[in-house]
């Protein structure tokens, strides 16, 4: 029994999904919170952007660009089982496209966009709408699923961000068909990516076990059961 428990324990397929979620979570977290900071910094300008998208046409398009492309290169190694395999794989590509085929530029940049640059906006819409799509199905069913060990904390968690994922995809198309172009500085679009982006990052860190990892670690036995 105690070599099972330990074999359990030091498995490195385990830490690795942990760690792979640690990543995703990670940086879903930062990027609605550093695109819009950064952006403000650099260009020494107070203000919210226009959408998360937007930030490939701001001094911010690296860190945009590098951050879809690790998720989607993290989503795509994630292994766990065949239907998360699967979903990961469709969210990573298409986090990748996502990340590679930047939205059609603003008039503030571009006043005529190009034949090209109207595709490639497309197909970075409808690539986003598949992305959210994905974790949010991931937030509703996969981490939900009777199979996983997780507590009724941690599964109300997941219900939470999926329900806000799909209540922003709803929100910004709605917003869209009504022409509603937000309050003040904050758009639909970026105040729906910025929520879904944050909410699915906050269900992969939950779901990585690093809440739980660090309470062990630092003796706080009560909180590692809570959030188990």
């Amino acid at each position: 029994m105690a070599t099972a428990e330990a074999t359990v324990r030091t498995d490195p397929d385990t830490a690795t999904v942990k760690r792979l979620r640690l990543g995703v979570g990670v940086i879903g977290l930062a990027l609605p919170i550093v695109l819009p900071l950064g952006n403000s910094i650099l260009s020494a300008h107070l203000g919210l952007l226009a959408s998360l998208s937007g930030s490939y046409y701001t001094h911010m398009r690296n860190v945009f660009v590098g951050g879809l492309c690790a998720i989607g290169v993290i989503l795509l190694c994630y292994r766990h089982n065949r239907r998360e395999d699967v979903w990961s794989s469709v969210a990573g590509c298409f986090s990748v496209v996502v990340a590679l085929c930047p939205m059609e530029p603003p008039a503030s940049v571009v006043a005529h966009p190009t034949a090209q640059q109207q595709a490639l906006g497309v197909l970075h819409t409808v690539s986003a709408a598949v992305v959210f799509t994905a974790l949010a199905f991931f937030c509703l069913r996969l981490f939900r699923d009777d199979s996983e060990p997780d507590g009724p904390l941690r599964r109300r968690i997941y219900l939470v961000c999926g329900i806000v994922i799909a209540a922003c995809i709803v929100g910004i198309v709605v917003a869209g068909v009504l022409h509603f172009s937000g309050v003040g500085p904050l758009t639909p679009v970026f105040a729906g990516e910025s929520l879904s982006v944050f909410a699915f990052g906050a269900a992969w860190f939950v779901k990585s076990d690093a809440i739980v990892d660090l309470a062990r670690a630092t003796g706080r036995s009560g909180v590692a059961a809570l959030w188990r």
